[in-house]
């Protein structure tokens, strides 16, 4: 590897923690504005997370080494996450190192530490919230590895990377299994994000949050790394998908200089911009599933995927 590929993976690792809060904030000014409301700032995320890191830590009195350890660990596993997606450039060291396999489990791992250290306090409301994030999250990985099962067959690599140069060696490829898998996707990311119709971001409903629930003993900058890794999390899920369905404006091998790299910028944003108005838009026509619809719900997005693999099987024969 060198010094080049390196200085790429910094810039990669740099942009996606600079910029994943201000993708929710876009979110949710498009969603105040297809609702007819005032938007707030864009910028507001950054003010939150400002004012939480100069805020005093109150902690439970039987909070333990995991509880205080757990906002480090989310913030680290999805930073780690985002300089393996492939989302500016291909030629990063990290990413060739760890496939999409791995990344499924980076994105359990930081699930599990949530759930344990929402337990870890003893309230209700915490217990609640991650026995619902943990079903969320049982039904939601078979559907995802499904939908990677469907570029794996496609271009023969568990390698984010490798499917995106596989794209461009074979631009002109169309395989219907792809309409499927793309569904399947965008309602795993749907749901392993919090948003509606699974879950409300915005809502302290008590018997209707999940995510929000795990959060209520948090404050200060633990709330802040929190948030902070929340806003990753959909920034990796976005990245993602564009690496498998919309991989344009990325640079793959070959493609050096600053000019390469300045496009994949312009066109990382533009990407970012087109899919935070459309979850929005998702989420203002959609109403949330009550609880107990949310096996169905992931049970589809994984009959998607399967039903993507056997189209790709049969056309392919």
């Amino acid at each position: 590897m060198s010094a080049i590929s390196f200085f790429r993976q910094f810039v990669e690792v740099v942009l996606a923690i600079a910029i994943a809060p201000l993708l929710a904030g876009w979110i949710a000014q498009c969603r105040a504005w297809l609702q007819n409301r005032s938007a707030p700032p864009l910028l507001l995320p950054y003010r939150m997370l400002r004012k939480l890191f100069f805020k005093d830590v109150a902690l439970a009195t039987d909070a333990s080494v995991l509880f205080r350890a757990t906002p480090y660990v989310l913030f680290g596993t999805m930073v780690l996450a985002a300089a393996i997606i492939p989302s500016l450039v291909t030629d990063l060291p990290l990413a060739r190192v760890a496939d999409s396999i791995a990344l499924v489990g980076l994105f359990a791992t930081a699930r599990v530490f949530l759930s344990l250290a929402a337990m870890d306090i003893g309230t209700a409301f915490g217990t609640l919230g991650a026995r619902r994030e943990m079903m969320v999250g049982f039904l939601a990985e078979p559907a995802l590895l499904m939908v990677l099962f469907n570029a794996f067959l496609l271009y023969g690599s568990t390698s984010l990377p490798s499917l995106v140069d596989g794209y461009r060696t074979h631009p002109s490829v169309i395989d219907p299994s792809v309409i499927f898998a793309a569904l399947a996707f965008v309602m795993v990311a749907l749901a392993e994000n919090a948003r509606i119709p699974i879950d409300n971001p915005s809502t302290h409903l008590e018997l209707t949050m999940i995510h929000e629930a795990m959060l209520l003993e948090y404050s200060a900058r633990h709330l802040a790394l929190v948030e902070w890794a929340t806003s990753l999390k959909l920034f990796n899920y976005a990245c993602i998908g564009f690496a498998l369905f919309m991989p344009w404006g990325i640079a793959t091998h070959g493609s050096d200089g600053a000019g390469a790299l300045l496009i994949a910028i312009a066109a990382l944003i533009g990407k970012l911009v087109i899919a935070g108005a459309a979850l929005a838009l998702i989420e203002s026509l959609s109403a949330k599933l009550r609880i107990f619809r949310a096996p169905e719900y992931l049970a589809m997005a994984f009959l998607l995927a399967v039903l993507g693999l056997l189209v790709h099987l049969l056309v392919g024969a």
